[in-house]
This record gives C-alpha cells, structure tokens and sequence, in this order.
C-alpha cells in the first residue's frame, strides 16, 4: 500500500480502539480493489468525542466507523442521519460529503447476515439480548424487523433497557418486547424460555473477564452469540462450546457490517472473501501469540 497525497482516508473511533480489526478488513479490501484509500484508528476518548467529530472534515477524511462507547454520543454531531439511525438511536458509519456527516447503521444488517450464515434464523424465536448500548439497541430493533416471537433486553441498569423497548415499540408497536435485570435469579427465570442469547455488551473484551451468564444456566439448547469477536473466546464462549450449545462469536457481524460500510465509504461492492480471510488470518495470529 502507498499512500501519496492523493490517498483518501477513512478511520474508526473508539476508546478504546486497539483491539479493532476493522483496519486489517478494510485495508485488505482497498489493496485487493486497487482502491487509493488507507483505514486508520482514531483512539478517542469520552470527553473528546465532540472536538473529533467535528474535526474530522477539516483533516479531509472521508469517512469513519464509531465504536464503543461512541455509537449514541457522536449523533448530535452529525449533519444528516439515515431512516434507521433515526429509529435505532445509534451509529456506526459516517460518510463524509460536502463537508457534512452522514450517519448510517449496518450494525443490524451485519448481525443478521452473521446468522444466516450460520444457519440460525430469528423469524418467530425467543431473544435475550445483554445490554443496552448502541450494539444492542441495533440488534433489539433488526431482530425486530425480522419477525422474533419475543424479545427481551437485559441490563444492570434497568431503565436504559426500557428506553430501548419504548423506542422499539415507537416504530413496531406489535413486538413482544420486555425488559429485565441481569441479576442471576432473574436470569435463570428467563433462560428457560428463550433460544437464542446475544451478548451486547463489553464485558469479555478485558482478558479474564467472567462471562455475563453463568456457567450452569447455559444448556445445549440454546445458540450463543457473543459480539465480541476479539479475543475469539470469551468465557461465555467457552461456557458455550463446553455446554454443548451451538455459538458464534462477533467476528461475523464485524465482516458483515464491515461489507456493507465499505460501499457506503467507497460505492464499490466489497471483496467478502477478501476480508474474511484478512480477518480469519488476524485471528489466528492473535491466537498463536498467546
């Protein structure tokens, strides 16, 4: 890869932002295409969101993705956001046009587009879905779309997974949507009815991490998602794979949304195969240095 004066950049903000692949996927993609465009990591802190943002035309970038904490924080930053950002609450791709910044989510379409591939379908299942960050709010609002018989949204602070039902119910007043502590009581109540668990939140991203369901509630029955892709087994996947249960991690979603942001930033379709194996090769090397 060259870069020259003429390279167009596009980054990812985070905080914190080391542990993304997102720039091995991209710069893959853009080396295979022949595309002059180079993908960078921004570390931004919480308190330093606004000045970023709204530094970002000036350094001529033309485009980024938003991670955690960031996805709910930068909208009021923006100049435009798409239908969905409007109704999910959070963003995790800006194109930058004219000196404006576009918000888009391809957080929802990636998620399930992960699923399918592994063969698991949401359309008239029962979800439990782990926090209630922008991650989450995507993911609650798609498996919505796609016709899920119930869903329920677990946070510790119980009133943020409500504000994610009332903004859900606000566009799709018919879903069965419902909201509960994360407390192990609670939990086990639940995960006797559900099949499908996606874990939403951060925790697993910190090596020895706990996992956010404990051990004995997890039975085969159940499909685990964690969206967290890196490190590739949190202790909720091994909880996972050790229970006999069927279970992905995030790296699936991240190649997803991944492909779909790279029309948005480039209007070229992406190199899906390109990417994945630049992520699978990412993966193993990560592993291999443990």
């Amino acid at each position: 890869m060259k870069i020259t004066g003429k390279t167009r950049i596009i980054g990812i903000i985070g905080w914190p932002v080391k542990h993304s692949l997102s720039p091995i996927m991209h710069n893959a993609a853009f080396e295979h295409l022949g595309l002059d465009f180079c993908y960078v990591p921004f570390a931004v802190k919480e308190d330093h969101v606004e000045k970023a943002v709204k530094g970002i035309p000036a350094l001529n970038i033309s485009g980024f993705n938003v991670t955690i904490p960031h996805k709910e924080s930068v909208i009021p930053f923006l100049s435009e956001t798409s239908e969905e950002v409007k109704m999910i609450g959070a963003v995790n791709t800006i194109k930058i046009m004219d000196n404006k910044l576009i918000g888009y989510n391809t957080d929802g379409p990636g998620f399930i587009a992960s699923l399918k591939e592994a063969g698991i379908s949401i359309k008239n299942h029962s979800l439990l879905i782990l926090g209630a960050g922008g991650a989450a709010k995507a993911v609650v609002f798609q498996s919505a779309i796609e016709g899920a018989r119930e869903i329920i949204i677990a946070n510790r602070t119980i009133q943020k997974a409500i504000s994610i039902k009332n903004q859900t119910e606000k566009y799709l007043p018919s879903v069965n949507l419902k909201t509960t502590g994360i407390g192990y009581d609670e939990l086990k109540d639940i995960i006797g009815r559900v099949d499908i668990i996606v874990n939403a939140t951060s925790i697993g991203l910190k090596s020895g991490d706990p996992s956010p369901i404990p051990n004995e509630l997890i039975n085969k029955r159940l499909f685990v998602c964690d969206l967290i892709y890196n490190p590739p087994e949190t202790s909720l996947i091994k909880y996972a794979k050790a229970s006999g249960c069927k279970f992905m991690n995030g790296t699936g979603m991240l190649l997803h949304q991944g492909v779909i942001a790279f029309k948005i930033f480039t209007g070229s379709e992406a190199p899906i195969e390109v990417m994945r194996k630049s992520l699978e090769d990412a993966l193993k090397n990560l592993n291999r240095g443990k």
